[in-house]
């Protein structure tokens, strides 16, 4: 029988994604492990490959199409001897689909299989009896504006199908769901993230902006944000701390690197990748700061798996260097090389960027001086460093010229309070003044 490929859940918090790119065409012969699509998320792109082979006999949902559910139906493999007529579409994810496109192996969320979220309340009828439809027939039913409550289903146990909702289109049948009541439930489901387009726009001439629609990435830093300072008290430390030293074994470290065949080091170590060094250490000596809140527990982690932001186009996203606090600084810099490089071309896995336990800001090398960045759970605790420059001090009563450079540490005062917090920024910043406690 046919087997229907379904959209994978690539990360347990995926509720859709967009259906970026077929890798194959109707009537493509397919076997186990070919990589059949690329699906975009919120943050990064994700190739999807077979389970089993057959042929792709129907494609149901277009590359480019956007907001696809997870486990909706977007194609049907065919086995020997079938033929694009034993196709029924109108089953949609309801349909045993055993052999549904998954993840490969090595890209599966290390913490647990994925889960597919929920896809939300079933329409009702007036009686509050539920309607059944296929996922397909919903779509349809939505870009039609056809109200499902006004549609009887000739699919099995009444279930209305897609060709139910042709034959309402071609009737011209199916009352259209009222645009007020539905604009009004999606305002209230949305987030309280600012002002409307309305009262903003009723500011301005008309002639005078371009409108540029949020992509999914854009939505969820500003939920995720928006949630953070809603709900996590923050508090803020501050530090000045002198990289002389630490500059001085930079330069050390990276002139005693060996070289390849064509004179390429086998390493070039950062300032940014001493300060995820730095911090790893202190969260390892101060192991009452490497927490994470929930209402029931403190989560205390057992290691520090520190996350960087990296700027990619359209937003952000903080690739995790898992168990800093273990690793040679030639094996952080390398790793931060390659996870910082498939950030930007968005070609990370999610267990690549979900989770961790702390997170670096860097705007230094923008030449930003200092700043205070937002805590991102379930992080309690973020880093922003600003810049080295070259500043007065006093030293033995005498004044002098040193690197210096600001951090800030935010913190979830839930679970880091301000002495707790200033502990950790002083192990911070012993690591940084005295670098050579990094190699031991």
């Amino acid at each position: 029988m046919p087997i229907n490929i379904t959209m994978p859940a690539l990360s347990p918090t995926m509720e859709e994604g967009n259906l970026a790119k077929w890798l194959v065409k109707e009537g493509d012969q397919v076997s186990s492990g070919d990589v059949i699509a690329e699906i975009e998320t919120d943050k990064a792109t994700m190739e999807v490959e077979a389970v089993d082979e057959g042929t792709v006999g129907k494609i149901v949902v277009p590359e480019g199409t956007e907001g696809v559910k997870v486990n909706e139906l977007i194609a049907v493999l065919l086995e020997d001897g079938e033929d694009a007529g034993s196709i029924d579409t109108s089953a949609g994810s309801a349909a045993p689909a055993p052999a549904a496109a998954e993840m490969p192996a090595a890209a599966a969320p290390a913490a647990a299989p994925a889960t597919p979220a929920p896809a939300g309340p079933a329409p009702v009828a007036a009686d509050g009896a539920r309607i059944f439809a296929s996922p397909l027939a919903r779509r349809l039913a939505k870009l039609n504006s056809l109200d499902l409550k006004a549609l009887s289903g000739t699919g099995p146990h009444g279930r209305i199908v897609k060709r139910d909702i042709e034959t309402a289109i071609a009737a011209g049948t199916g009352k259209a769901a009222p645009a007020a009541e539905a604009s009004k439930a999606a305002a209230a489901a949305a987030p309280a993230t600012g002002p409307s387009a309305d009262q903003v726009l009723k500011l301005f001439d008309e002639d005078s902006y371009e409108l540029v629609p949020h992509d999914g990435m854009r939505k969820t830093i500003a939920k995720r944000l928006t949630e953070s300072k809603q709900t996590i008290p923050h508090f803020y430390v501050s530090v000045d701390v002198e990289l002389d030293a630490l500059l001085s074994l930079r330069a050390q470290l990276n002139g005693a690197a060996a070289t390849d065949k064509d004179g390429k080091p086998a390493y070039k170590i950062s300032v940014n990748d001493m300060t995820i060094k730095a911090l790893a250490l202190a969260l390892r000596d101060v192991p009452n700061a490497n927490v994470s809140w929930t209402d029931e527990n403190m989560v205390m982690h057992k290691h520090a798996d520190v996350g960087v932001a990296v700027s990619i186009p359209g937003g952000l996203i903080t690739p995790i260097i898992r168990a800093a606090e273990e690793k040679p600084l030639s094996v952080i810099s390398n790793q931060m090389k390659d996870l910082g490089k498939r950030a930007k071309e968005r070609k990370l896995k999610p267990e690549e960027y979900q989770g961790g336990t702390t997170a670096v800001s860097n705007m230094g090398m923008m030449g930003v001086k200092d700043f205070s960045a937002v805590v991102n759970p379930p992080h309690a605790t973020i880093l922003a460093v600003g810049a080295g420059e070259k500043r007065p001090v006093v030293k033995n009563d005498a004044l002098a010229v040193a690197t210096v450079m600001t951090v800030t540490l935010s913190t979830d005062h839930r679970c880091v309070d301000g002495a707790l917090g200033a502990e950790l920024l002083a192990a911070f910043k012993g690591y940084i003044e005295n670098p050579m406690s990094m190699l031991v």
